[in-house]
């Protein structure tokens, strides 16, 4: 058990120092297509997104697992994030929300980025299941998990550093396999800036982040562990609207009525 945690810490301090590296080299080349408007009408980069997704990368790159296990994860975390940074730059100015408003674009004829990151993120987590199990089910279920790990977080990123201890928060339990500690470095290392309205982590970052823990979740479950997460997180997307609402009055209600006089200027899809 000590050694685990050893390879869990050594994996979050790795994920953590990256994740910071890569934000403050961002930083010091801004870009205008990378900043936003956010709740409270501050203007906040995106960087915080990249940042947490090399960082969730590379920390479980660097762990003693299973060639298979650590490939997996990495296809997962990256595709991830990378559909979550198309999202954010080519669909930013796009007001349809949901999947069945780009399911229901896609009817017509126009590919969404919404659509992009909704069936790439659905082929990394089937591609990387099937790295992970060995029989067709469990490859599915593993597909559904790690897919709907991915848009959970991303439900949840309604307000400042809510998305990141949504993680941290979900992490936890997963240490003692280690893989949940890349995704829970990653987004400490950068958990104030986005409280602090510096920065927030966007599509890009919540995806990768919850690719990484539905990694995580596969690899430490059985069939039975596989279906009941599956359900779970079948049924958070049904009822996303309600979860994200949820989640920003909790938030507003923690931070008092200066910010419930905002409202959202950003939602997931």
């Amino acid at each position: 058990m000590g050694a685990t945690f050893g390879k869990a810490a050594v994996s979050g301090a790795v994920a953590a120092a990256v994740a910071r590296g890569a934000y403050r080299a961002l930083r010091a080349r801004p870009r205008r297509h990378w900043q936003r408007t956010n709740y409270a009408g501050r203007t906040v980069d995106l960087y915080a997104g990249p940042a947490v997704a090399l960082g969730a990368a590379v920390g479980t790159a660097v762990l003693p697992l299973p060639a298979r296990t650590r490939y997996a994860a990495v296809l997962a975390v990256l595709a991830a994030g990378g559909c979550g940074a198309y999202d954010d730059l080519v669909g930013a100015d796009d007001p349809r929300r949901g999947f069945c408003a780009h399911l229901g674009a896609l009817r017509d004829g126009e590919v969404t980025s919404g659509a992009v990151k909704l069936f790439g993120i659905g082929a990394a987590g089937l591609a990387a299941g099937a790295l992970l199990k060995e029989r067709p089910a469990d490859r599915v279920l593993a597909g559904v998990v790690i897919a709907g790990s991915a848009h959970l977080v991303n439900l949840m990123d309604v307000r400042p550093a809510v998305a990141a201890a949504t993680v941290l928060a979900l992490g936890a339990p997963g240490l003692p396999g280690a893989l949940a500690a890349a995704p829970m470095g990653a987004a400490a290392a950068l958990v104030a800036d986005d409280l602090g309205e510096r920065t927030m982590i966007g599509d890009t970052g919540a995806h990768a982040l919850g690719a990484a823990l539905g990694v995580a979740i596969v690899a430490g479950r059985g069939r039975a562990g596989l279906v009941a997460h599956a359900a779970g997180l079948v049924a958070a997307t049904v009822y996303g609207d309600r979860v994200s609402r949820f989640a920003q009055m909790l938030s507003d209600r923690r931070q008092g009525p200066r910010t419930r006089q905002h409202r959202a200027a950003f939602s997931p899809v």
